[in-house]
């Protein structure tokens, strides 16, 4: 094995939890391979400090990755990843990557598994463990071409804590080989708070807050004192109630938070699909026939405008 190559995700400088999170996996994973862990990081970071969670090397490449280019971004990873020799990559389920990888899988004739929630070894080989079918079932699928690439959730994997370590660092540069792309404007979400997608506790409400108002006033305000990230289901957001960033469910956000709390969602598999692996999920809905509670970790039959309130000042207290 050549080794293990991880893309460490970062936004103007600043790593995101994804990056501690697929080192400290991929170094559980090169131990037994008996291979190296390595990073790449695009555009200006610390790439040093990844040391601290186990990369031994981290390549940079220079330029300007603040706006998502596919080409330019996946023409730097190929050029990291011939320099490196790694036969396994693995990067954050977020939307740059989850463009990106089955490109470069592509480029190089690999194999692929996407948005991963689990990673072992069977026979020298990446065993992924991912959602299908719309995330009613779960599959291992073993990546036997090399190199092998993964797509993993947020949340999936704890994070290491940072022994303090340095990573030698390695500039690479690279050629453009496809076409330039001229980004015109950069439209941000509307949203404030914690990232929904990245939160290690996030509150969702449904269609049953009935107004924007009511949802702001009930689920954003609990979101608040848990410090969780707030989303939304798809009937909420169409609604008007949240923006489609805070959407999840299938054509939305996918979320693994360790705790995930369901208010007034019904639970149709559309949702489900993007919050199911959750550790543990809360579910408050008065009607007891609602599927979201066949998938509940604890579930409350009661009126959420009686127990989200009561929930939120004895938190506050």
């Amino acid at each position: 094995m050549s080794g293990i190559l991880v893309v460490a995700e970062h936004t103007g400088g600043a790593f995101s939890k994804s990056a501690a999170e697929l080192l400290g996996k991929a170094t559980e994973l090169a131990a037994v391979l008996g291979s190296s862990v390595s990073a790449v990081v695009l555009g200006d970071a610390d790439a040093a400090s990844l040391g601290s969670f186990g990369a031994t090397k981290a390549y940079t490449v220079a330029g300007d990755f603040s706006t998502y280019d596919a080409g330019a971004t996946i023409d730097a990873l190929a050029a990291v990843i011939e320099a490196s020799g790694a036969d396994i990559v693995l990067a954050p389920a977020s939307y740059a990557f989850r463009d990106a990888l089955p490109r470069l899988t592509a480029r190089f004739d690999g194999a692929m598994a996407s948005d991963c929630q689990e990673l072992s070894v069977a026979s020298g080989n990446l065993v992924a463990r991912r959602p299908t079918f719309a995330g009613s079932i779960e599959a291992d699928v073993t990546l036997v071409a090399r190199p092998a690439f993964a797509t993993v959730r947020n949340n999936a994997f704890p994070a290491p804590a940072g022994s303090g370590g340095a990573a030698a660092v390695e500039a690479v540069s690279f050629e453009r080989t496809t076409p330039t792309v001229e980004v015109v404007e950069t439209l941000a979400p509307d949203t404030s708070g914690i990232d929904v997608g990245t939160a290690d506790k996030v509150v969702a409400g449904g269609r049953s807050l009935g107004s924007k108002e009511k949802f702001d006033g009930l689920i954003r305000n609990l979101g608040e004192v848990m410090g969780a990230g707030v989303g939304a289901s798809r009937a909420a957001t169409d609604a008007g109630y949240a923006p489609h960033a805070e959407q999840i469910g299938q054509t939305g956000q996918v979320v693994s938070p360790s705790l995930y709390l369901a208010i007034g969602i019904s639970g149709a598999i559309q949702h489900l699909a993007g919050m199911r692996t959750s550790k543990v999920i809360v579910a408050v809905n008065k009607d007891p026939d609602a599927p979201i509670f066949e998938h509940a970790s604890y579930g409350i039959v009661a009126d959420l405008f009686e127990v989200v309130p009561a929930l939120t000042e004895e938190l506050r207290g």
